[in-house]
């Protein structure tokens, strides 16, 4: 070890394991958000390319901005601060990265014509969540310019009661060497925030301009700002407000005849002074690096450019150890090709996560039209939502989520949240819980978790306005009961977990080496997940008795509510076409589905944590449930599951849309091996006609006259979470011995295949994880760098390969 990671790099993973075996020990037992240490700092503003906070509230706040400056038109647009959709990038994102150590991350920035490594580790030491560094390098691409000068910004701001100023002695030239900044907070006690130099092999532009004596570009240029704590995540316009200033004067100055180049005048006031901002300006030519450390007060030793590069070294090194043993590849996707590609993946999955903090708005009239019992229903919620009387903003809240994209949805989504914990439970299942304890920290007293998250301004930036109120009366598909089960599946399986050459293993597997932890943990947590599942039993209930319908329960049947004409957004599935025109007497197969799920997972938790009573209570609904799913939404005539509406005459009918609503019970895992359903299930997932395609299983049927209409989000495109969820029911099939099990090794091994070379291929064109994916092409299309639940495919991978075997039992 000593010899392949160096001396250095070697104590700084057995620092963290002494935290672990000592100090550290009394946090682990709290469980709390900001109880482990390891997880206080990280690249937490995903929204950014690169930007630094800790999981506090209103503290220190970093980010990153960088142009090319070669002429005076494109820089405005030139400048990368956000992640933005179509910036001409040629990628972007981890290539290695794990969220207790750092890794890193690489931006090809095709507009700007330079590629820019972020490197970000962790250094443990002290009493305030350990210190950090990170490297920024610039290298120019093949297509740029002899000279590419480069502008890189590095700001820091401390929101709050908190301080932070620059140590440096004003100088109006600018800062040579070294740019420090000194602070504190409560929460964070004394740190300093050192800004490197870098190696003597950066370059900056030489003097071609008068105004170079004046603000010479070999120098930092640091301008200091008060700014009010709502606007810091404003950065970019600010930074743009205070150009502007320096460029008037310099070209009342100069003249326009004789104005600087851009690289000069594209620049900020030397002006160190007050403030909770500070923004250090960098003009480089050709290629470049730099480091940002901070170093924490209470350690034993500051940051310095020899512990990056060490520490780097090492996290590297551990995040390839421990993804060989715990997510690598299974034939025929364990070559060398596809190791970059699975990486890249799941670390952009963790790269993803974020801490969030800030009001949201909520509509709680409880206004008569929400209870949607009347005919016309969509017509009048439509209307009670236009009067935003009673909308008001709630909070602050704070959340710690992975995001399903970083430049369109950088934001807390619920039903997404629970597939994206799915592979990243493998990998740490302390991290796993902390996140899924942050959501229902969200909940009301009602049981009422907020679907999507959108806290505090900078949030609400990204969503249009008619999104941006949340109701509570709206659910959304209980995802994060499948984390559970993984949990419990975990528990009850014999063996060893994780890397046990991991130093940070103790943590990373607190709550499955020693089971009485985590059943503590769904303990504590269990008032909150019984509040939650009555509230989707009282309100998202669907009615049986008022048509006569006939079915072995009278209770057990479900209906979203917030559905309009032409969407069912609480669903998930938006478009997906349902029955027409919407009425109250509907019944929904994919949410009666959900509801098997998350009853089969609580009655599960019940039994672990021994509460019998209400595990017999649960099994009792969840019989109910199995039931009424065939007595109310199999369809004879059709030979497949479907919602179900009221007609003309008050009868009680079947709208069968083939797509997955259909297969909602095999997804589930709610249909046994031998089920008579399980035929026809398996006929409509592998016919051409219907939902089988070369590139995973089609939304909608082929056949259907809705195909590819209207906004065709789910109606015809290839998603990777519900074909996970194929894959993971084709696989426990053909564990199953039973008339199925041979076809279901066939299909198993199909699919898979066909989502992993799909997806694979399109990351390899475009660089890019897709939204969706185009069941005729299987271009991937929609919003781009979806590192989210598409990042399932590195779970797939890592799934057993069936085809030249009988009989694999392996937990996945």
């Amino acid at each position: 070890m000593i010899q392949l990671l160096g001396a250095q790099a070697l104590a700084v993973f057995l620092c963290w394991s002494q935290l672990v075996h000592g100090e550290h020990q009394a946090v682990l037992s709290d469980n709390t958000g900001q109880s482990n240490e390891t997880l206080l700092w990280g690249p937490y503003r995903p929204n950014l390319y690169f930007g630094v906070r800790p999981r506090i509230p209103k503290s220190l706040t970093t980010g990153l901005l960088w142009a090319k400056v070669d002429s005076f038109q494109d820089v405005q647009n030139n400048f990368r601060h956000t992640c933005e959709q179509h910036e001409d990038m040629a990628g972007y994102g981890w290539d290695e990265y794990d969220v207790r150590t750092g890794g890193r991350q690489t931006i090809h920035d095709a507009g700007n014509m330079i590629d820019i490594t972020t490197e970000f580790v962790k250094i443990p030491g002290g009493q305030h969540g350990g210190s950090w560094g990170a490297r920024i390098r610039g290298t120019p691409r093949d297509n740029a310019p002899e000279h590419l000068v480069t502008s890189m910004i590095f700001y820091a701001a401390m929101e709050g009661f908190g301080n932070l100023q620059i140590s440096n002695e004003e100088d109006d030239l600018g800062i040579e060497g070294v740019v420090k900044m000194e602070g504190s907070s409560n929460e964070l006690g004394d740190f300093t925030l050192e800004i490197t130099e870098g190696p003597e092999s950066n370059v900056h532009p030489p003097p071609r301009h008068k105004s170079y004596d004046s603000k010479p570009l070999d120098r930092s240029i640091v301008s200091s700002l008060q700014v009010e704590d709502a606007n810091i995540w404003q950065a970019k316009a600010l930074l743009f407000q205070h150009m502007k200033t320096e460029i008037d004067q310099m070209i009342s100055l100069y003249g326009q005849e004789n104005a600087p180049p851009p690289w000069q005048i594209f620049t900020l006031a030397n002006n160190i002074g007050d403030g909770n901002m500070h923004f250090v300006q960098k003009v480089f030519d050709g290629a470049f690096e730099f480091d940002i450390m901070f170093s924490s007060g209470s350690a034993a030793q500051p940051v310095t450019s020899n512990s990056i590069s060490n520490t780097i070294k090492a996290a590297t090194k551990a995040f390839s150890d421990r993804f060989s043993k715990l997510l690598a590849p299974k034939a025929p996707f364990n070559k060398s090709k596809y190791q970059a590609f699975a990486h890249s993946m799941f670390s952009n999955l963790l790269g993803g996560i974020g801490y969030f903090y800030g009001d949201a708005l909520v509509d709680r009239s409880y206004a008569a039209e929400y209870e949607e019992e009347n005919e016309g229903f969509w017509e009048e919620t439509a209307e009670a939502r236009h009067r935003q009387g009673a909308v008001k903003l709630e909070g602050p809240a704070e959340l710690y989520t992975s995001i399903p994209s970083r430049p369109f949805f950088p934001r807390g989504f619920l039903w997404d949240e629970g597939f994206h914990l799915i592979p990243v439970a493998d990998w740490d299942m302390d991290l796993t819980l902390d996140i899924v304890k942050s959501w229902f920290s969200l909940m009301d007293e009602d049981g009422w978790i907020g679907r999507e998250q959108i806290l505090g301004p900078e949030a609400r930036s990204k969503v249009p306005q008619e999104f941006q109120v949340q109701y509570p009366h709206y659910a959304n598909p209980p995802t994060l009961f499948l984390i559970f089960e993984s949990l419990i599946d975990k528990l009850e399986k014999t063996g060893s977990f994780g890397n046990s050459a991991d130093p940070l293993e103790p943590i990373r597997s607190v709550h499955l080496q020693n089971p009485e932890n985590a059943k503590s943990y769904l303990r504590n947590l269990y008032p909150l997940l019984k509040r939650h599942y009555f509230w989707f039993r009282k309100t998202q209930w669907g009615d049986i008795k008022s048509y006569d319908r006939e079915a072995y329960s009278t209770r057990e049947a479900y209906r979203w509510r917030g559905r309009s004409n032409t969407h069912m957004l609480t669903s998930g599935l938006d478009d997906y076409p349902r029955p027409q025109p919407p009425h109250p007497g509907e019944l929904h197969t994919d949410l009666i589905s959900w509801m098997g799920m998350m009853t089969r997972s609580i009655r599960r938790i019940a039994d672990t944590i021994g509460e019998a009573d209400d595990a017999k209570e649960f099994e009792g609904y969840e019989t109910a449930i199995i039931r009424n799913i065939d007595d109310l939404h199999w369809s004879k005539k059709e030979q497949t599951y479907c919602d179900a509406t009221i007609d003309d005459y008050e009868e009680s009918i079947h709208v069968c849309h083939k797509g997955y609503i259909s297969i909602f019970p095999f997804l589930t895992g709610l249909l046994p091996a031998d089920s008579p359903r399980l035929g026809a299930i398996l006929d409509l997932i592998s016919d051409p006609e219907e939902l089988w395609s070369p590139y995973g299983i089609r939304s909608l049927s082929k056949s259907s006259p809705d195909y590819h209409t209207g906004e065709d989000y789910w109606r015809s495109p290839v998603w990777i979470n519900m074909n996970y969820l194929a894959v993971k029911s084709l696989f426990d099939l053909a564990q199953s011995s039973g008339a199925h099990q041979k076809r279901a090794r066939k299909l198993f091994t199909s699919l898979r295949t066909n989502l992993v070379e799909n997806v694979f291929k399109e990351w390899q064109r475009t660089k890019f994880a897709w939204e969706q994916y185009n069941p005729e092409t299987g271009e991937g299309q929609r919003t781009q760098h979806f590192t989210g639940w598409t990042s399932l495919v590195v779970k797939i991978m890592a799934m057993p390969d069936l085809s030249n075997t009988k009989n694999i039992k392996e937990e996945l």
